[in-house]
């Protein structure tokens, strides 16, 4: 027998960010429905890294533990990195690659008297750990897996139609469902889109030296090469290696055997990658940034990479999307308490003016990056290189960019802020 519910607001996507959102919402005593089509399989402390993981900063860390999902985190696994270097690969006239780096910086916790400048962490433990944590909160209710048949957004209240018959309206309706969003398509907003020249390849390795707790990137022409630490499985070590470069290039070294490839990374990766043991796990996708020409339409609101997907040069992606669940939570719970409708458009552009500056703003640096580092032109790299080296060995500035990268400079939503 099918039924009709109404909620406060229905969530689609069960992801970090929509879970998050469900999680803000529900504390405060508003009503949610999430949906999704599948849920992630359940944690297994003896279980290979996963190959998506994400750099979560300060401030998502914060926003995790005001949720009270990071202690069912912590139970899983997770790995802190205290510093991050950064540099551009020099050569000599003869090809080799120069040992003395000018240009580095080195970004480092203790510098501004923290523990980490943030954690490296398998997406599915972040989802799972909010997932669990939902589970204790009376006023949400998760639907999945659950198919969408469909969406009827021209009404008074948005309405979500099951697979099953079963049929939800709500005030508000937030998608939170990826960067192919069918909320937004639903919704008829718009997308700015720019594709990159270049293409990213992730693969967890096993390596040898044990836990690290250092980030790196190194710049070349074709794109930069990076090292995320990972998290210990029974005594081994692990890391996710990012590797940018030319479509065919990357084409290329997928089709590599195991050994090749980690030989490959060996030779062309920088002399800081420590010697690897066995591949477990790569895949590629391609790069583009697209931002949504409106963050709302009537009675829709989008979040997350439904929102804007970000160029991953300095993994940012996970943590713009955290500083929405922040804003809109924040915003929303404030009407909801002040008796207006969750719905309205007076709330909605709210929100859009809280998170629209900020994320194009990021968007921008991670397209002046792309753009300064992905040109050969020798007047330019000179000019790069020398304002690494000068930042470099300046300690304001070196600070100034670690707080910014860690959410913790301009302003704030409560919910990133230290409980």
């Amino acid at each position: 027998m099918t039924k009709s519910e109404h909620y406060d607001v229905m969530v689609v996507g069960a992801g970090m960010v929509g879970a998050a959102i469900a999680c803000a919402l529900g504390l405060k005593g508003i009503r949610v429905a999430v949906f999704d089509r599948a849920l992630p399989s359940a944690f297994k402390p003896n279980q290979l890294p996963d190959l998506r993981v994400s750099a979560l900063s300060y401030a998502s860390g914060q926003i995790l533990k005001n949720l009270g999902a990071w202690p069912y985190m912590e139970t899983m696994r997770m790995c802190p990195y205290r510093r991050m270097a950064v540099w551009e690969k020099l050569y000599s006239p003869v090809g080799k690659e120069l040992d003395k780096r000018p240009n580095q910086i080195i970004f480092n916790a203790a510098d501004i008297r923290h523990e980490q400048l943030g954690f490296i962490v398998e997406n599915r433990v972040t989802q799972l750990g909010l997932l669990k944590r939902l589970e204790d909160i009376e006023s949400v209710s998760v639907f999945a897996p659950a198919t969408i048949e469909s969406m009827n957004l021209r009404g008074e209240k948005p309405e979500v139609t099951l697979q099953d018959g079963n049929v939800f309206t709500a005030d508000l309706l937030i998608g939170a469902d990826g960067a192919q969003s069918r909320v937004r398509e639903q919704a008829n907003i718009r997308l700015d889109t720019r594709e990159y020249e270049q293409q990213c390849l992730v693969a967890t390795v096993e390596i040898e030296g044990g836990l690290q707790d250092i980030t790196w990137q190194a710049f070349t022409a074709t794109g930069p090469e990076a090292f995320l630490p990972m998290a210990d499985v029974d005594g081994k070590s692990y890391a996710s290696i990012v590797w940018y470069n030319l479509p065919e290039n990357v084409h290329k070294l997928m089709k590599l055997p195991d050994s090749e490839f980690l030989e490959e990374l060996s030779t062309t990766f920088p002399k800081e990658l420590p010697p690897l043991i066995k591949l477990h796990e790569r895949g590629s996708f391609p790069l583009a940034r697209r931002h949504a020409m409106n963050y709302f339409a009537n009675g829709v609101v989008l979040a997350g990479d439904a929102a804007h997907t970000i160029n991953p040069l300095a993994g940012q992606g996970v943590n713009l999307g955290f500083q929405d669940v922040a804003w809109l939570a924040e915003i929303l719970t404030d009407a909801y308490h002040a008796g207006r409708s969750l719905g309205s458009k007076k709330v909605l552009s709210r929100y859009e003016k809280a998170r629209r500056r900020d994320n194009q703003l990021m968007m921008s640096t991670m397209d002046a990056f792309y753009l300064a580092f992905s040109n050969s032109n020798v007047p330019l790299k000179v000019l790069r290189n020398l304002a690494l080296g000068i930042a470099g060995k300046s300690r304001p500035a070196v600070k100034e960019v670690m707080k910014y990268a860690m959410g913790i400079s301009g302003r704030q939503a409560e919910l990133a802020k230290s409980s």
